[in-house]
C-alpha cells in the first residue's frame, strides 16, 4: 500500500507539473503581448516596446532553452490574434515584429525562379 501511495504521487505530480509549465509559458507570452501593444498604443517606438516584451518573456521562460527573437515574436503575433477583441488596437503593430518575411518570400520565388530556369535551359 505504501508503494502505491508513492508511485501514486509521484505520476501525478508528472502529469500536473508540465500544466503549470505550459500556463506560465502561455501567460509570459499573453503578457509580453500586452506590454508590446500597451506601449506602442501610448506612443512608444516599436524598438523600446519589443525590447520590453522580448526581456519579459526571455526572463519567464527561464531554463536551459532560451526563447529566440523569432519565438517571442510568434508568441506576441499568437495572442494578438487569439484574443483580438482585447488586442484590436494592436493588430496595425505586428508586421513590425516580422520585418522582413516579405523579403525572406520573394527570396524564395526568385530562387525557384532561377532554378527554373536553368532546369529548362539545361534540356
Amino acid at each position: 500500500m505504501q508503494g502505491f501511495k508513492k508511485k501514486f504521487i509521484f505520476l501525478t505530480l508528472g502529469l500536473i507539473s508540465p500544466l503549470f509549465l505550459q500556463i506560465s509559458k502561455a501567460n509570459a507570452s499573453s503578457f509580453g503581448a500586452e506590454i508590446f501593444c500597451t506601449m506602442r498604443d501610448g506612443g512608444n517606438d516599436h524598438e523600446s516596446s519589443w525590447e520590453a516584451a522580448y526581456s519579459y518573456i526571455k526572463k519567464q521562460k527561464g531554463g536551459i532553452f532560451k526563447v529566440s527573437p523569432k519565438q517571442a515574436a510568434a508568441q506576441i503575433t499568437e495572442s494578438v490574434i487569439r484574443d483580438r477583441e482585447t488586442f484590436s488596437y494592436c493588430v496595425e503593430y505586428l508586421d513590425k515584429l516580422h520585418p522582413n518575411r516579405k523579403l525572406i518570400r520573394e527570396g524564395k520565388r526568385n530562387i525557384r525562379k532561377i532554378g527554373t530556369i536553368s532546369f529548362s535551359a539545361s534540356i
